[in-house]
């Protein structure tokens, strides 16, 4: 997703694939691409995330450990026929926090 000038967030985005799943629909993950940062993700699909929150499965480069996050739904924005879900964590452990922080300053 480019950045547009509303753009309000200050750490690095980098193209990623993770795994979603959303809990107000139950089911399995999902593979979703999209972009990482920091503090969230942001991915596309073909409907809008069906409740406020997610939760969010990836491996970063360079560790072997899945990192398992919790997220809120702060946008959803449309792109043509995809909608856009923009997500902050809301729950992530700090270890977790630790391995993307390193993967952002290796970058």
């Amino acid at each position: 997703m480019p950045p547009t000038s509303d753009d309000r967030r200050d750490s690095q985005r980098v193209p990623f694939k993770f795994l979603v799943r959303e809990p107000a629909l139950g089911g399995s993950f999902e593979e979703k691409e999209g972009n990482l940062a920091i503090g969230g993700v942001y991915f596309a699909g073909g409907h809008p995330p069906a409740g406020a929150r997610v939760e969010v499965r990836f491996i970063v480069p360079g560790h072997d450990v899945e990192i398992e996050a919790r997220g809120e739904v702060v946008r959803v924005s449309r792109d043509g026929e995809k909608f856009g879900a923009h997500i902050r964590f809301t729950e992530i452990p700090v270890q977790s926090e630790l391995a993307l922080a390193r993967f952002f300053q290796a970058r």
